[in-house]
Formats: C-alpha cells, sequence, structure tokens
C-alpha cells in the first residue's frame, strides 16, 4: 500500500565539515552544538514541522553515531510518525559491500527507493549545516504556480562575496536564465541556497541520466542544475528575504552565534509561531554568583557562574569561576573556565578545560597585524595549562 505524500524532503547531513577542523573531528557538523542549547541540525528540521512536511529522510555518513542518537526516534521534532516521521539513511549497501555517498545528487539517487515509497510529487532537498527560519508551503506554492520542474531558493549576497556560492542569472518572471557554480568573476548576486524543490519524476530522470555519467562529479550544483538547465526544463528562483547563513567555518559559525545576540538581526529564538526544536536535556536552572557580571549573553540551564560574561553564547553544564573573563565568545556544553582565565573571541569545544591564568583570544584591536586575526578555537576535550597563551586565529587539537 502506498503512503502517499504531496512532498518528501531529503536533509543532506553527511558532509565532513572539514572547515571546521577540530569541531567536527569527531562529530557530523550537522551536530555541532549552536545557539546555547541547540545544534546544527535542528533548524531544518524545525523548518520542515513548522512547514507541515511531515516525512523527513536525513542522509547520514562521516562519523553519524552523534547525530543518529541525537536524532533518534524524531519525537523532539514531532517527526515520530506512524505515517512518515524521519528516518536515519546510511549509505545504501548492495551485496557485500556498502558503497559510500559519492556526491550530493548521488546521495539522493542511492535511496530513490525511500521517496518511491511516499510516491510524492514534489521533493525538497535541504542542507543541513544553514542557519534560518524557513516556510516551505511558500516556496512549494511559487513551485506550483510556476509549474516549475525545479526551484531553487535564491538569497542576495554582496558582490564580494558570490563566488563561494552557486550564483543564477533572472528573467523578470524569476525563471532562471544562467546558473554557474562558484563563479570567480560573479555578475550577479542571487546566490544559490542549497534549497531544492523539484518534480518527483523530473528529477528521477536527471538523477538516472546523472549516475550514468562517468565524468559527472553527482552533485546538483555542478551536475543537475546545469544539466537541466541546458535542456531547457522550467526552472524558477525563489527569493528569501530573512535570515541565512552558511555555518560550514569557524567564522561564520561564530558570527551566526554572536548573532543571536544583536537585537538588529532577525534571528529570534524566542519566536512562539515558528519554534526551533531541539532534544535537550532537564537541568537545574543556572546558578549566579555574587561575583559574577553578566550581560548581552546567552546563559544555558546547568551553568555555575562566578566570573564576567559579556556579548557570549553559554552552553549547558558550563563553569566559569571568580575573576574569569568570557567575551565575544561560544563556550560549548561541559566547558570550564577556572578563575583568572581570559577567554575572547574564541570557541571553546566540549568539556575542554581552561586553567587559572591562561589566555585564549583577543580582541582585534590588539592585534599588531589584523590579518593575522582570527577566531582562537579550542578542541574537545582539551585542557589549556595554567598560564598558557592561545594566540587570535589558533586552533588547538590536544592537551599540551
Amino acid at each position: 500500500m502506498s503512503l502517499k505524500k504531496e512532498c518528501v524532503a531529503m536533509l543532506l547531513a553527511g558532509g565532513q565539515g572539514s572547515r571546521l577542523y577540530v569541531l567536527t573531528k569527531d562529530v557530523a557538523k550537522p551536530a555541532v552544538p549552536f545557539g546555547g542549547k541547540y545544534r546544527i541540525i535542528d533548524f531544518p528540521l524545525s523548518n520542515c514541522v513548522n512547514s507541515g512536511i511531515d516525512t523527513v529522510g536525513v542522509l547520514t555518513q562521516y562519523q553519524p553515531l552523534e547525530l543518529n542518537a541525537y536524532i533518534g526516534n524524531g519525537q523532539p521534532w514531532d517527526l515520530d510518525r506512524l505515517n512518515g516521521g524521519v528516518y536515519i539513511l546510511p549509505p545504501y549497501v548492495k551485496g557485500i559491500a556498502g558503497e559510500w555517498y559519492r556526491g550530493t545528487a548521488n546521495a539522493i539517487y542511492q535511496n530513490k527507493q525511500f521517496v518511491e515509497q511516499f510516491n510524492p510529487e514534489y521533493v525538497l532537498i535541504l542542507s543541513g549545516d544553514h542557519i534560518y527560519k524557513m516556510d516551505y508551503r511558500k516556496m512549494l506554492a511559487f513551485h506550483k504556480e510556476k509549474d516549475a520542474d525545479c526551484t531553487i531558493a535564491v538569497i542576495d549576497v554582496p558582490i564580494e562575496e558570490a563566488s563561494r556560492f552557486g550564483i543564477m542569472t533572472l528573467m523578470p518572471d524569476d525563471s532562471i536564465c544562467g546558473f554557474e557554480e562558484k563563479p570567480k568573476k560573479p555578475t550577479s548576486t542571487k546566490a544559490s541556497m542549497g534549497i531544492y524543490i523539484f518534480k518527483w519524476s523530473k528529477l528521477k530522470h536527471y538523477l538516472d541520466m546523472d549516475e550514468s555519467n562517468r565524468k559527472s562529479s553527482k552533485d546538483f550544483g555542478k551536475d543537475i542544475i546545469p544539466k537541466m538547465m541546458q535542456d531547457d526544463q522550467r526552472m524558477f528562483a525563489y527569493g528569501f528575504d530573512g535570515y541565512w547563513k552558511d555555518v560550514g567555518t569557524i567564522e561564520s559559525l561564530w558570527q551566526a552565534n554572536m548573532d543571536i545576540l544583536d537585537k538588529n538581526i532577525s534571528l529570534n529564538m524566542n519566536d512562539t509561531n515558528w519554534k526551533i526544536y531541539s532534544r535537550s536535556p532537564v537541568l537545574p536552572p543556572h546558578f549566579v554568583g555574587k561575583s559574577a557580571k553578566i550581560s548581552d549573553s546567552i546563559i544555558t540551564e546547568g551553568c555555575y557562574i562566578n566570573g564576567e560574561v559579556r556579548f557570549s553564547v553559554i552552553f549547558r553544564s558550563v563553569e566559569i569561576e571568580k575573576n574569569a573573563i568570557v567575551k565575544d565568545s561560544v563556550i560549548m556544553p561541559g566547558a570550564y573556565i577556572k578563575k583568572g582565565a581570559i577567554v575572547k573571541y574564541a570557541i571553546i569545544a566540549e568539556d575542554a578545560i581552561i586553567e587559572e591564568n591562561a589566555i585564549i583570544g583577543s580582541d582585534p584591536a590588539d592585534c599588531e597585524n589584523v590579518e593575522d586575526w582570527g577566531i582562537a578555537v579550542i578542541g574537545k576535550g582539551v585542557t589549556i595549562k595554567s598560564g598558557q597563551i592561545v594566540k587570535p586565529n589558533e586552533m588547538i587539537e590536544f592537551s599540551l
């Protein structure tokens, strides 16, 4: 019996996240903690539920253990359904040996049978490493209205950043007349968000063709989209003007966390009309001591704060001792900042220990050469010894 669904979402969450270095050494990028009590994957999953899409395939590959355990049966996102729900889709096993996903298009190709069982008219392709709130219903309505074969969500980016994205040239009716993946000299600022809606019948055809092409890199942006353009399929761009950030680099991950604290940026985490759901443990309220000074920060449950915290995101079960200073930083779950330590413009990963009087990072203004400045990163479980100095832009993977 067919479980007919109008639209099925396929969430690509298998990326290694190599540009996040030590933060993704043991965990898939979508499982990286974000915003005090979330993980990156909470955003697309919550968007699906809030948009009425109740069938989501999550394609995992690199370091999937923690991500799989986190998603579980999908209950925190109301995706523990009998008819639909969330499904973890590791690389497909054929015969004796398994086969790794060889690209975004190949990942969907390997899971055609999963999609087919729901017999959808449309398939929504999502990435697991973006921070944004988006009503996919509006995009689907646009897709239907245009009778599109493929609709790509686009956002305006500064021209100097355009070469990092797939860039589109549009006609007045929003049809796409040109597409170039990461152009060296971009001629447009309409950037692909890596969010696509396809007619499933059409996508199947192009996935089959792409799979038989030995020269293909099996990628949506490099292969499927250009081929559909070449064949004059009905391709349209859906404009999005809300907050969106690809958190694939240390700087962008840090900046997105800081954006939550910025009242001038529209990333409201307390919006009851568009809630971001997460699997958060139940913890006692945070404790703030008499010596604590806190301003413009997020402090999550289970924390002990006795030091100074300014414009920072502090995750659960973090301890910050007296006379310690944390400024413009992201402190992930279970980290321990001991007395006299100074942490500025840094990301401190889970369970790291910053011992007494250690100095991590610095203000940009304190750096002699601005080009040398960057976010300091301390890896998961790493101990920084008493008095040790970690320079801006430095990344510590192991305890010294």
